[in-house]
C-alpha cells in the first residue's frame, strides 16, 4: 500500500473525501515528524510508538571496490508496534 491507496482507504473508511483524508494524513505525517525532531516520542496505544535512537558510527565495505568505509554516526526513526496490532 503506497500513499495514495492509505488515503483512499482512510476516505472510504471515515466517509469523507480523499482530499480531506490527504489533508488528515498529511496533518498527521507532519505531527510526528515535528514531534521526533524536537526529540519526544509519539505512542499510539494499541499501534505502536515511534522514537529517535542514535545509531554508532560503524566500519563498512563499499560492495562495489570491496574497500573499508566509515559510517558516521545518525539518528533514525525507530516503530515498536503495539500489542494489538498483530497478525493473528
Amino acid at each position: 500500500m503506497n500513499k495514495t491507496d492509505l488515503i483512499a482507504a482512510m476516505a472510504a473508511s471515515g466517509g469523507m473525501a480523499k482530499a480531506d483524508a490527504a489533508k488528515a494524513l498529511n496533518a498527521f505525517m507532519e505531527a510526528v515528524a515535528d514531534a521526533l525532531k524536537k526529540g519526544d516520542k509519539v505512542t499510539l496505544v494499541g499501534f505502536g510508538t515511534f522514537s529517535v535512537t542514535e545509531r554508532a558510527a560503524r566500519t563498512g565495505v563499499n560492495p562495489a571496490t570491496k574497500q573499508m568505509i566509515e559510517i558516521p554516526a545518525k539518528k533514525v526513526v525507530k516503530f515498536k508496534a503495539g500489542s494489538e496490532l498483530s497478525f493473528d
